[in-house]
């Protein structure tokens, strides 16, 4: 455990893999931009709350700038900032990796080519967090909510090369990362990728323009309407560009691609139904950043499953008309609501 790990944008998933690993004995260094968060980070810890209980630690916190005065390496830095960030966030980080370090690109949505083309192919390796949720609506504190993947037999970190070979660096991070929860390396990043795509696009920009959590969203059979089309058109724009895509909810996306028929829609249907669990009702991460005020990811998650459909020649009305009511909320010409589902559909009708 001698190694030296940074991450770089310690929201909720960087807060909850820094408090992790540092309670594990990790040699690690938080850098985030939210000024408040590091304070509360340096004066009382990271406090950690989920299924298992909660715990406070101490934790290296620094601000973005004071990490410019850096003058160590890291041998492994992990990249968790929002998309829109990724560009300077990536120049920012290379000068500290050591030659033969490793970026560890553990965001959201499809940036692995785009960190390589910064950092170098040779230095990034993609880590997937699926089925994971968490928040941090305080600073310093950070919650999951929900069971955790070891107890249902689920692998919530895929880690894996851009090339798709096991490499003993891949080994090492899901080592690394099995201290947080179950891990396991993928040959197949990409189709990881996409797979977590489709999951992102259907969720999180529903709820955020909604205003609503999970649960209240699945209660509302157009809002699964729009749910299951945003699936629908990702799994038939990553099948026509032949990615062998992950099963999504269990489900495959060959599936998901032919939801227009009906038996197949009403099985689909009943994937995304309440479960009947009385638990909270979790916002999304792009709901939590509307929440907040702040800018969301609608153009890397939705948009990119549009432009990839302009590239494949395959529809996506759907998605569009998500990032048009999206991006209008991020603008602030347009208000959070259930009406917005409505006009979802209306929009998507007239594409």
């Amino acid at each position: 455990m001698s190694k030296q790990i940074a991450i770089m944008g310690v929201g909720a998933a960087g807060s909850y893999i820094g408090a992790h690993l540092t309670r594990e004995g990790y040699d690690v260094t938080l850098i985030d931009m939210w000024g408040k968060h590091v304070d509360a980070m340096q004066a009382n810890g990271l406090h950690v709350t989920d299924a298992l209980g909660e715990f406070t630690i101490p934790v290296k916190a620094i601000h973005l700038a004071d990490a410019m005065q850096l003058n160590q390496q890291f041998d492994i830095a992990f990249l968790a900032v929002k998309s829109y960030d990724t560009e300077w966030a990536a120049h920012f980080l290379k000068r500290f990796v050591k030659k033969g370090g490793v970026v560890v690109d553990s965001q959201n949505c499809m940036n692995d080519r785009l960190v390589a083309s910064i950092v170098g192919h040779d230095r990034v390796v993609g880590c997937i967090m699926s089925s994971i949720t968490v928040a941090l609506w305080e600073p310093g504190k950070v919650n999951r909510g929900g069971v955790h993947g070891r107890d249902r037999g689920y692998d919530v970190f895929r880690v894996g090369e851009l090339h798709g070979r096991i490499t003993p660096r891949v080994e090492e991070i899901v080592e690394m990362m099995s201290c947080v929860d179950a891990s396991k390396a993928t040959t197949n990043l990409w189709g990881e990728r996409w797979s977590k795509l489709t999951t992102n696009a259907s969720g999180n920009p529903v709820g955020a323009m909604m205003g609503e959590g999970g649960q209240t969203i699945a209660a509302n059979p157009d809002a699964r309407r729009i749910q299951i089309n945003i699936c629908k058109e990702s799994c038939q724009v990553a099948l026509a560009q032949n990615y062998v895509v992950e099963n999504i909810r269990g489900i495959t996306a060959e599936t998901f691609s032919r939801a227009d028929d009906g038996e197949v829609y009403e099985e689909l249907d009943s994937k995304f139904m309440p479960t009947g669990g009385s638990g909270p009702d979790w916002k999304s991460s792009m709901g939590q950043d509307v929440t907040k005020g702040r800018h969301t990811e609608v153009e890397f998650m939705n948009g990119y499953i549009s432009q990839q459909g302009r590239v494949a020649g395959v529809p996506t009305p759907i998605n569009d008309a998500i990032v048009q009511v999206v991006s209008e909320i991020d603008a602030g010409t347009r208000t959070p609501g259930p009406e917005n589902v409505e006009l979802v559909l209306e929009l998507a009708a007239m594409r």
